[in-house]
């Protein structure tokens, strides 16, 4: 009995013990994590972004985003384990062992004269006869008389000094850490402790698998369903122009979960009518093309209109009721048209390629949710080649002050940024009619706009040139640079209602064939992860290339001052095509600011195989390529106009354009089969 009073008396500690293991390091993920958000705090200064409220650090605000379900359960957990040490720390101040030396005052070996006068003395201390305190009853019967008994009498006296206990040698014990009512198997509790038993080793271990299973299989990584990947990548065409790209991004499975109410239908009805014009909807047909809209997955409707609004900046008008849907909807965006820009460059082809047209339509398409521009701005106007979307992102600019200052011949949102800073505060002052206040909020996010560069080189490793069939790397220096001096910053967008932090898609392309040949994705946030892949990226290739200690370190050195300076690097290996010259370009998009993507040219030669020895894959007709790439300089952006702009057309146009990009491919691989064939006679 008590050895199992022992044992319950332990169960707090175990108690304890178990809630530590999992609850520590789950604070520490969660508290570095809450670090690590604090650092990247560096936003846009202008007034629109103050207004928005979402980097304001309100008490409430703080209280809010505190006040989740996962927080209130750690601080809760936290609060238990915290009784749980006070009760174990006074728990072992009452349990304290048994030693009649220390009751008595007197050291191990003593004669027994002595134990009889500690024992007089104690007693005219705490004898009842002469303290009448309850307390002192106690300590005398409890611990005094039991305390000289276990002295004088000589085999227990001899037992203690022996063996440290009264009874003699004690055995070795093993309980469990229960407490006493679940011990006690023979009365009615013994059924808790079976259900105890059962429910923690069983039941419970169960349950959490089953969970995890259930949403493991329901969700990607990323917190995108599976279901959604799989809409996402049957529907994705090579020809999706980018005003079609809405049709596909819609039919995420989340939005297909927002609920549809029947009061939101005329706040619907009056959204409809206010972004008709962004819809791309038949003007001839209008009345069959709303019933062929209206026909729609009732959620699919309610998903456009609400990015419509966001779109068009029409947000204000809606209900308290879609105010939610419509911040649920923003809240999945930024993943789920990440995970459409990777079923489009998702290999396709027989080589491996994904499709570009497609890539840069979700691109476009989410520059102008985070900005929020409608799509239409993008299409080439009187005022610029490139649109005035561009132009909108800025704070306080409308149509009417894009028209104003195309009047100064400011054509283009770069000439814009290339004028000087008192040229363009008299124009923005003078000409579009702009308060000084005005013209400093966008000065701010003028400073705010990165500016990018792209050093790319594509070679064979220990080869000269590259052939058919080689294994070619790639290679790419991507460098920031911003007029106030940041690298890694989240952008201005006043009417985006999260944090979106800037991301760069660098992508290799063939935009004849519409071909991708090589994509990844790029941050400037985190410099510490970007310092170790890139070590470890230098490393790995100066070691493949036999290199020295000393010419490793040296490279690995300057990596890192490369990436401490605001570059990034990509890295990737791909397989030389057939023989022939490829005219490709490369590629750097952001996905949040409007008018600062990059573009480089890169010619690829590709010889024909000379080299012996087999590197690389083995094509069907048996022919082993090689290829070599010499990297052309920079050109203007104008060159390329007419393979990256911006397309929204009408669906003629679009089939036609599908129709020549098959035939280009099609006489590739006419020529190619033509070619490998004379090689084999």
């Amino acid at each position: 009995m008590a050895a199992s009073e022992e044992n319950s008396a332990l169960f707090p500690i175990f108690i304890l013990t178990i809630m530590a293991i999992p609850l520590v390091p789950y604070t520490m993920v969660k508290l570095t994590g809450a670090l690590s958000k604090k650092q990247r705090t560096i936003h846009c200064q202008c007034l629109e972004c103050d207004r928005s409220g979402k980097y304001k650090r309100s008490l409430f605000k703080k209280i809010s985003n505190f006040s989740t379900w996962s927080n209130l359960t750690l601080v809760l957990l936290w609060v238990v384990m915290v009784f749980l040490i006070y009760y174990t720390k006074n728990m072992s101040r009452e349990a304290q062992v048994f030693d009649p030396f220390s009751i008595l005052g007197l050291e191990p070996g003593v004669t027994d004269s002595e134990i009889k006068k500690a024992y007089r003395r104690l007693s005219i201390q705490y004898h009842p006869d002469k303290n009448p305190d309850p307390e002192a009853n106690k300590y005398f019967v409890e611990f005094i008389s039991k305390a000289y008994q276990a002295l004088t009498d000589p085999v227990s006296r001899e037992n203690f000094e022996k063996y440290g206990h009264p009874d003699g040698r004690q055995g070795f014990q093993m309980g469990i850490a229960l407490p006493q009512f679940l011990l006690d198997i023979d009365g009615a509790s013994g059924g808790i402790l079976l259900l105890w038993i059962v429910g923690v080793c069983i039941l419970l271990p169960l349950v959490i698998a089953v969970i995890y299973l259930s949403r493991s299989s329901k969700y990607t990584g990323n917190y995108v369903m599976h279901q959604t990947l799989s809409a996402y990548y049957y529907l994705m065409k090579p020809s999706l122009a980018p005003s079609k790209v809405m049709e596909v991004f819609t039919k995420a499975a989340e939005y297909m979960e927002i609920p549809v109410r029947r009061t939101d239908d005329e706040p619907l009805q009056k959204l409809f009518m206010s972004v008709r014009s962004e819809l791309n909807l038949d003007l001839k047909n209008m009345k069959q093309e709303q019933a062929k809209f209206w026909k729609q997955h009732p959620a699919i409707v309610k998903t456009e209109l609400l990015i419509q609004a966001q779109l068009t900046r029409e947000s204000g008008v809606l209900s308290p009721a879609l105010q939610g849907d419509f911040r649920r909807v923003l809240e999945l965006a930024p993943r789920l048209l990440e995970e459409l820009l990777k079923m489009a460059v998702i290999p396709r082809t027989a080589q491996g390629h994904g499709w570009l047209r497609p890539a840069v339509g979700v691109v476009e398409l989410s520059q102008c949710i985070v900005q929020a521009v409608p799509l239409s701005a993008r299409k080439s106007s009187g005022v610029s080649s490139e649109g005035i979307s561009p132009f909108l992102q800025l704070p306080h600019f409308s149509d009417a002050v894009v028209k104003k200052i195309a009047r100064k011949k400011v054509k283009s949102f770069q000439d814009l940024q290339e004028m000087r800073l008192e040229d363009r505060s008299e124009l923005l002052t003078q000409v579009a009619g702009l308060s000084a206040t005005d013209v400093e909020d966008i000065e701010k996010v003028l400073e705010m706009m990165p500016s990018l560069t792209v050093d790319i080189t594509c070679e064979t490793e220990g080869e000269e040139g590259i052939q058919e069939g080689d294994i070619v790397t790639l290679q790419a220096w991507v460098t920031l640079k911003r007029p106030n001096g940041l690298i890694g910053a989240l952008p201005h967008a006043p009417y985006f209602p999260f944090h979106k932090e800037e991301n760069y898609w660098v992508l290799l392309a063939d935009s004849v064939s519409n071909n991708v040949w090589f994509s990844q994705k790029v941050s400037f946030m985190d410099e510490g992860g970007a310092i170790t892949a890139a070590s470890k990226a230098i490393s790995e290739s100066m070691e493949g290339s036999g290199a020295g200690v000393k010419e490793t370190n040296d490279a690995v050195r300057e990596a890192i001052e490369k990436v401490k300076g605001g570059s990034r690097l990509v890295m990737g290996k791909l397989q030389a095509p057939a023989e022939g010259t490829y005219n490709l370009t490369c590629l750097c998009l952001c996905d949040t600011w409007i008018g600062c993507d990059k573009k480089q040219a890169l010619k690829v030669k590709v010889l024909k195989r000379t080299r012996a020895g087999t590197r690389g894959m083995v094509s069907d007709e048996g022919a082993i390529a090689e290829e070599g790439m010499e990297e052309e300089d920079e050109i203007e952006e104008e060159d390329y106009d007419d393979d990256y702009e911006s397309e929204y057309s009408e669906d003629e146009d679009e089939k036609r354009g599908s129709k020549k990009a098959n035939g280009s491919v099609k006489q590739k691989k006419e020529s190619s089969s033509e070619e490998s064939g004379s090689e084999e006679e």
